[in-house]
């Protein structure tokens, strides 16, 4: 069964094309290493909530949205094995300006399909 992989992300709007060459860089990698597809979303229609919503979980600023990603993996074995594999691989090695959001704030987890349709 697939295991997926998912990512909620505060992104400076500003920064859009900088998170969009970091992901462009990361996912033949990641790919490279196993994964089956990998999917990134920027934030468009996004509301605040008032108890719970994704830009209250990532803390999100007004100069923020929420990018929404996520890696798919033939198998939660072929994730552990592929992802450290990818985090090992010197192309993921970011550039002098680092990481175009706050890592501090990313919410990221392992999940086991349960269906899929």
């Amino acid at each position: 069964m697939p295991y997926v992989d998912g990512f909620v992300i505060p992104v400076p709007r500003a920064k859009r094309e900088a998170y969009r060459k970091v992901a462009e860089q990361a996912a033949p990698i990641f790919k490279e290493h196993g994964a089956l597809k990998v999917v990134e979303c920027w934030g468009d229609d996004i509301p605040p909530g008032k108890v719970t919503s994704f830009p209250l979980a990532v803390k999100c600023t007004d100069e923020e949205t929420v990018v929404f990603s996520w890696i798919v993996w033939p198998s939660k074995a072929a994730r552990d094995a592929g992802n450290a594999k990818a985090m090992a691989d010197p192309r993921m090695q970011i550039g002098p300006d680092g990481m175009p959001f706050d890592g501090k704030r990313l919410i990221m987890g392992g999940f086991e399909v349960m269906l899929e349709s």
